[in-house]
């Protein structure tokens, strides 16, 4: 079958990214094979192969993809915070970050997933697209450590609580996620689901605070 080429000159490897995120959305990791991504793109899979060595250099620049618009995700709900005084905004944003990570997780389970099947930049160390321009929505565990500085800032997590503080509230709300995604929790009602997150993020707070 004919396909008719969707890119343009000189934008080969961001058309073969974008069809990339594409199948990763509705296909998951699984779905990122170098050859249907070329061949969405209309071009050979020889053309795809000049931008990337071989599937998993594909696979990780879909990755890298995955974890920055995890971490958009995080920021927006993080800068939307209207809470005021040092540690109810700090408190707030914790929270926002928890919260927007497991909705993320949840709306985009394939892209989140495969956010996670590749932990190696690609080969020129970025994930291609206007992701790219932002520097401040490029790490959604930096993210994290940064809302738990602010923490700290305000005045808690003393004696000792902030050491690896990350740890404690990123495997709770991972956890929580791939529960509902692929594990027991697969089909608890939407309101079940939030108002089980909402507990998450007070007992987490109750452990740090």
């Amino acid at each position: 079958m004919h396909v008719v080429s969707t890119y343009h000159h000189g934008n080969l490897r961001a058309t073969l990214v974008e069809q990339g995120v594409d199948l990763a959305r509705s296909q998951g990791p699984d779905g990122v094979v170098l050859r249907e991504v070329a061949r969405r793109a209309g071009v050979s899979h020889n053309a795809a192969y000049r931008h990337f060595a071989d599937r998993d250099a594909l696979l990780a620049v879909i990755a890298a993809v995955g974890m920055q618009r995890l971490a958009e995700a995080m920021l927006t709900d993080m800068d939307a915070v209207t809470e005021t005084g040092p540690l109810p905004r700090a408190t707030a944003r914790l929270r926002a970050c928890g919260r927007a990570y497991v909705h993320f997780a949840v709306a985009e389970p394939g892209l989140f997933t495969t956010a996670f099947a590749a932990i190696t930049p690609g080969p020129d160390g970025t994930a291609p697209g206007p992701a790219t321009e932002s520097t401040d929505a490029a790490d959604p565990y930096g993210l994290l450590a940064r809302a738990l500085d602010e923490l700290e800032a305000a005045g808690a997590l003393g004696d000792g609580r902030r050491e690896n503080a990350e740890v404690l509230c990123w495997a709770a709300v991972h956890g929580y996620a791939v529960l509902h995604l692929n594990g027991p929790l697969h089909d608890v009602p939407e309101t079940e689901r939030e108002a089980g997150l909402q507990s998450l993020l007070d007992q987490v707070e109750r452990g740090l605070l």
